[in-house]
């Protein structure tokens, strides 16, 4: 018992006597820890949310759309257990606030079915009572800022006007969220699609098939496809709505896990570093605690606790800070607790793995009470030689001397400098991306500016009045239509946007641009669902008619995870392409698209529909936020460690100061010579960090963007400058905080004393 309180008042001791550093050690792993956290919670969230709401809607594996109602029995193919549906779905026009967004009713009866069956979040689900009731999916809500009660303007596609009321808002696994899957959805009553539009033929149907076995949507998919035979207009399956559905978390999150895994070996790395040169200093301590009768076991137990408390300490405050911004961000439902204790726990274990080796070396300390302490001798560095043979200052001559006393912790320490500089670097590239994406949207398939629908007008109509605007340089006429790929048995979207004689500008980095009809690029993504490559030929079904093309280039394509084909116009048949859906419109440079919009509303009455385009930057910007945390995070990694070495350097030093100001050096020329030691550490591991991260950011963000279905060809360096900056402040910063203790040193009187 009076060993435990010893050693706990030991221990309380050596932690007040350096309150900053243990402050510091336990901010490196609190940030670190949350930057994880985030990490687990983000990658997770982007495939939760479409197993959380397929097991609360029961949801149907594989969803068919078809021109009539099928006749076909669904329950006698293999696999299938149950059906929802067939239900009758017409495409209308929401009018929201002037806004015109596209939609599909889907008439539901007011029981609602055992399969795929939407979860009301709010409001109630339709009422037989209420024939003017709309449910809307959630996240269409949303994008029109409806509540229950609001009205519901629909305009059919003969043009009339019809106003429903939101009964309730409600949560589906069927499609993607909105806007990113479109048409947006929502639920009538069978009687109310009817009024709204009579017309059959105007129409779709809509089945859903649940399946024993998940996998097996493949096999089940292939087996519609030829038994519906031309009745099929597309096919979705499982796979791609949780792909919708993921959005842009996935990157985000990739991007805070690289971030958090190799911060954590810093940070594991900062630890030892630390808890090996606390050892270093605090030999007489521990030898006294052996002359005291303390074991080997006892000693390395109190380093042990020491060090390890402030690392468990990080892991409770980083734990709580984590947990508390993803539920603020994303909400209590989206944190999982298992992944998150796995995560505690695999960092609680690194922490104690980091700090075990340096107790244990303690431990082995012998009960001597006056151990020595000198630092180990050798020959001059080659390093030194040439601060020698250059005739260099004394005191840098010194300084490149102590740099490498001991290779060990100079080697540890120069490469705790490096991993935190290199993640730094990297940071910066994928700034670097995000920045030449707004400036150089054309790179990411964002040539247009404007994207206008004839709304109220005739086609020709809306392309005259976009013509005549003085900062529209160019209109493309184009539509998208969703095709089916019978040898995956699913659809893939078919973007039409000019024509083969006027292409649209499309960023090809692999081949070329289509140049004639049955030409096409196509998206990674696409590239690699069909299995086919550059200057292969692709068979795709367009509502019956086949399509036909051969793909002769690779675009860099943004939007449904690269799974696009990209045509002229001309290439689509009369009844897809005549006439245009909307026309994208190419500006002058310099022209403002908020000033463009505005004229062309105001010459088309509000008629038009003019839509700005999104720049996937803005949709990515909350990654600048997380850069600059993980960069504050990386920023204390790099200063614990050298504090550490500083420490390390005027311990190993301490005697040498009286004999150099013997020698004739002024506190100015010994405070040098101490800076030079860390500094030429610092500077070796910056630069060092610099050059590597550089070398890999580019490589590492197209590795990204090919396995995302994006590309290769969007990874982009930090330019030169920014680099040379970076440096100059890592290490300009890293000599000021050396310089601290340094002086303090320089200006203390050590009196000579004999080792």
């Amino acid at each position: 018992m009076s060993t435990a309180r010893a050693g706990s008042r030991w221990i309380r001791a050596d932690l007040r006597a350096r309150k900053g550093q243990a402050a510091l050690t336990v901010l490196v792993v609190a940030g670190i820890v949350a930057a994880l956290i985030a990490a687990v919670t983000l990658l997770e969230d982007g495939t939760n949310p479409w197993r959380s709401l397929f097991a609360q809607t029961d949801g149907a594996h594989v969803w068919l759309y078809t021109r009539d109602s099928p006749q076909t029995r669904f329950h006698d193919i293999d696999g299938v257990t149950q059906t929802a549906g067939p239900y009758r779905s017409a495409p209308v026009t929401v009018v929201q606030d002037g806004k015109k967004d596209p939609a599909a009713l889907r008439a539901m009866p007011v029981t609602q079915p055992q399969v795929a069956h939407p979860v009301v979040v709010e409001g109630q689900w339709l009422d037989g009572a209420q024939p003017d009731g709309v449910v809307v999916e959630r996240s269409f809500a949303r994008a029109l800022r409806l509540k229950p009660g609001a009205p519901f303007t629909v305009i059919a596609l003969s043009g009339e006007r019809h106003t429903l009321y939101v009964r309730g808002i409600a949560d589906s696994a069927e499609q993607g969220f909105y806007p990113e899957w479109t048409p947006g959805l929502a639920w009538v009553l069978p009687t109310t699609l009817d009024q709204v539009e009579p017309m059959l033929g105007r129409s779709e149907w809509v089945t859903g098939l649940r399946l024993a076995d998940p996998d097996a949507t493949q096999v089940v998919s292939q087996r519609v496809v030829v038994m519906l035979e031309d009745q099929l207009q597309r096919v979705y399956t499982w796979r791609e709505v949780r792909a919708a559905m993921e959005l842009d978390n996935r990157l985000l999150g990739t991007l805070l896990a690289l971030f958090g895994v190799v911060g954590l070996v810093a940070a594991a790395l900062a630890l030892a570093n630390a808890a090996g040169g606390r050892v270093l200093g605090q030999l007489r301590d521990l030898a006294t605690l052996k002359a005291m009768g303390f074991t080997r076991g006892q000693v390395a137990l109190l380093l042990l606790v020491e060090h390890g408390a402030l690392g468990l300490l990080g892991i409770g405050v980083g734990t709580l800070a984590g947990w508390g911004a993803t539920v603020a961000v994303l909400g209590a439902t989206s944190v999982a607790p298992m992944p998150v204790l796995a995560l505690v726990a695999g960092t609680a274990l690194v922490v104690l793995a980091a700090v075990g080796l340096p107790a244990w070396r303690g431990g082995r300390t012998p009960p001597i009470p006056d151990v020595p302490a000198a630092p180990p001798r050798g020959h001059l560095s080659r390093l030194a030689r040439l601060a020698l043979l250059v005739r260099l200052p004394p005191a840098l001559i010194l300084g490149t001397r102590d740099a490498f006393t001991r290779r060990v912790p100079a080697f540890l320490t120069a490469f705790g400098l490096a991993v935190p500089m290199m993640m730094i670097t990297i940071g910066l590239g994928v700034w670097a991306t995000l920045d030449n994406f707004l400036s150089h949207p054309e790179q990411v398939g964002q040539h247009a500016g404007l994207y206008v629908r004839p709304g109220k007008l005739e086609p020709a109509e809306a392309q005259s009045i976009a013509e005549r605007d003085k900062d529209v340089r160019t209109v493309y006429p184009g539509t998208e239509v969703n095709a089916l790929a019978p040898g995956e048995a699913r659809s893939v979207r078919v973007r039409a946007i000019g024509s083969s004689t006027e292409p649209y500008p499309y960023p090809v980095v692999e081949g070329r641009a289509y140049g004639d009809q049955g030409e096409a690029v196509a998206g990674q993504g696409l590239l690699d669902l069909l299995g086919v490559k550059i200057g292969d030929r692709v068979r795709l079904t367009v509502g019956g008619t086949p399509l036909i093309v051969r793909v002769v280039g690779r675009t860099v394509e943004p939007d449904s995870d690269g799974e696009v084909l990209s045509v002229g116009l001309d290439s689509l048949a009369a009844k897809d392409s005549v006439p245009p859906e909307f026309y994208a419109l190419a500006l002058r440079p310099g022209a403002d698209p908020a000033e463009v919009r505005a004229r062309l509303l105001a010459a088309s009455g509000e008629s038009l529909d003019v839509q700005r385009a999104v720049n996937p930057a803005d949709r990515l910007s909350i990654i600048r936020v997380v850069i600059v945390a993980l960069i504050a995070v990386l920023t204390l990694i790099g200063l614990a460690n050298l504090l550490t070495a500083s420490a390390l350097g005027l311990r190993d030093h301490a005697f040498d100061l009286a004999v150099l100001k013997a020698m004739g050096l002024t506190p100015r020329q010994v405070m040098a010579t101490l800076v030079t030691g860390t500094g030429l550490l610092v500077v070796l591991g910056v630069v060092a960090g610099t050059a590597a991260g550089a070398s890999v950011v580019t490589g590492l963000i197209d590795l990204q963007g090919h396995t995302s279905g994006v590309g290769a060809g969007i990874g982009r360096p930090p330019s030169v400058l920014t680099l040379v900056v970076a440096v100059l402040i890592a290490v300009g910063t890293a000599l000021a905080v050396a310089l601290i203790p340094a002086r303090r040193a320089a200006r203390a009187q050590v009196p000579v004393a004999s080792r």
